[in-house]
């Protein structure tokens, strides 16, 4: 499968069952050395509109599928990744820059649980009938698959995200062209071997490669394009909504996040703070659900902020994404590196007390490592609500403590961000979590846990979080069509 040029191997796109040949190219850099790995397809309106095509006579086909035969495709795709699953952690890693063990735990199990619960769902869905026998009628329900969907993925969670997406998106019928980031695209490409090893037809699933500004715009443009499934940044899926309205696509935008928890007196700090520390740099502080803003009611204020900061010295080793110590790996690129270091460096004339991390830390990494994109965990504490790290998404590893005085005082603070993805209260008082819970502006509230995730339960953000969401019925509604048949049976 794979080709070389000038000696680094090339990622090729997969439109109707086939890889195919590119002659543009990006370079793929392994955040760890800072030096190409691979070479992914600059690709533009010509593969676009080569998968769409594809896509589409795939739909014939896939479509008339029973929801039975395409669980089983599911269940094939599932278990040849599994069988696989330490090639796909170590690409992963190394494509992404997390530590190989999240990889091997986290990123590639999930991907398989994605396509298993999907493949499962679609076998047990429900339709409507109603019979008004006074005037002879039935009514009933039938749900179609929407038809071509665009799905475009991110850089941090790649393969999870991916199979989060095409699971339910195959399992009710429609066909794909997915673009995943120009960042991390090499499992998306391993995929698409599985996907002829498994015997999914040609043109069901189409992998094309490239920029967002190019391939993405293009995919979210064409009008045979029905829906348009996005996880990134709320920048990107602005764009989105508003190149996609004249066309009234069906959308789903996951977008970013200004995560907050809030700790009372009387949580179980044996429980929150390495909680709270795995929820602010769980694969280096780069996923939309990382905690970035922690209220402490100040009554514990200062025994927090001295356990979670040695928790987080004690624990957080952050080096070369294959050492099995490491808990913490470099960040996706230069450019994101950048853009963090330049935070802290707001933080910095914003007069924010660095309790760890900050920009001028050794971290003893190895020669091979020097020219990696690594930033040490942060903790930032006296900052005011509007400052810069307390209302914009960083997306690293930075986390701002602050104290808190009232209830009423916290729910308002919290609030306070234009953002609405997730959230955790920590208390044992279970009244005032059930009345928070309510109060939260967010799609989902971890009461004394972080990150459980099931996915029968609907997933997405409130704001400029996101638009629709994800899950069993969520998935279902967005990726089918609802039509109604009224019979006059005598």
């Amino acid at each position: 499968m794979s080709i070389m040029n000038n000696g680094i191997p090339v990622v090729q796109n997969f439109i109707n069952g086939h890889f195919c040949k590119s002659d543009q190219f990006i370079e793929s850099i392994d955040p760890s050395t800072g030096k190409p790995w691979m070479k992914v397809p600059d690709s533009g309106k010509s593969e676009v509109e080569k998968a769409v095509e594809a896509a589409e006579n795939g739909f014939k086909v896939w479509s008339k599928t029973s929801p039975v035969e395409r669980a089983k495709v599911l269940y094939r795709i599932s278990d040849i990744i599994e069988s696989r699953l330490e090639e796909f952690a170590q690409a992963e890693s190394k494509d992404q820059g997390k530590p190989l063990w999240q990889a091997r735990t986290l990123d590639i199990p999930r991907a398989v649980l994605n396509l298993r619960h999907f493949a499962t769902t679609v076998q047990s869905d429900k339709e409507i009938a109603v019979i008004q026998p006074e005037i002879g009628v039935l009514n009933y329900t039938v749900s179609s698959p929407v038809g071509v969907v665009g799905i475009i993925t991110p850089w941090n969670l790649p393969l999870y995200l991916l199979t989060f997406k095409l699971a339910p998106a195959l399992a009710y019928g429609n066909t794909v062209v997915a673009k995943p980031s120009e960042l991390t695209s090499v499992t998306a490409w391993m995929l698409c071997s599985v996907f002829k090893e498994a015997g999914l037809p040609p043109g069901v699933v189409n992998m094309v490669f490239g920029y967002g500004s190019t391939v993405g715009e293009l995919l979210a443009k064409h009008p045979n394009v029905k829906a348009i499934s996005f996880t990134g940044s709320t920048i990107t899926g602005k764009r989105i909504s508003q190149i996609t309205a004249p066309y009234m696509k069906k959308l789903s935008l996951e977008m970013g996040g200004k995560n907050a928890a809030v700790v009372f007196e009387d949580a179980d700090l044996e429980q929150c703070v390495p909680t709270l520390i795995r929820a602010s740099f769980l694969n280096q502080g780069e996923v939309c659900l990382c905690t970035s803003r922690i209220y402490v009611q100040r009554s514990v204020f200062e025994v927090f902020i001295q356990e979670f900061v040695k928790e987080t010295i004690k624990k957080i080793k952050v080096g070369a994404p294959s050492a099995p110590d490491t808990w913490m790996g470099p960040l996706i690129s230069k450019q994101h590196m950048e853009k963090v270091k330049n935070y802290l460096k707001i933080a910095e004339k914003e007069g924010a007390t660095f309790l760890c991390g900050g920009l001028d830390v050794d971290l003893d990494l190895p020669p091979e490592n020097q020219n990696g994109y690594f930033i040490s965990p942060t903790v930032l504490t006296n900052l005011p609500d509007m400052s810069f790290c307390m209302q914009e998404e960083i997306f690293g590893p930075v986390t701002c403590v602050v104290p808190f005085d009232i209830e009423e005082e916290v729910i308002s603070r919290a609030n306070d961000v234009q953002y609405g993805l997730c959230a955790s209260i920590w208390s044992k008082d279970v009244s005032r979590i059930y009345r928070l819970a309510q109060e939260m502006e967010v799609g989902t509230v971890w009461c004394n846990t972080w990150l459980i995730r099931n996915l029968h339960m609907p997933f997405g953000g409130v704001k400029m979080s996101g638009v629709g969401f994800e899950g069993s019925d969520a998935s279902r509604e967005f990726y089918t069509v609802k039509k109604t048949i009224c019979v006059k049976t005598y």
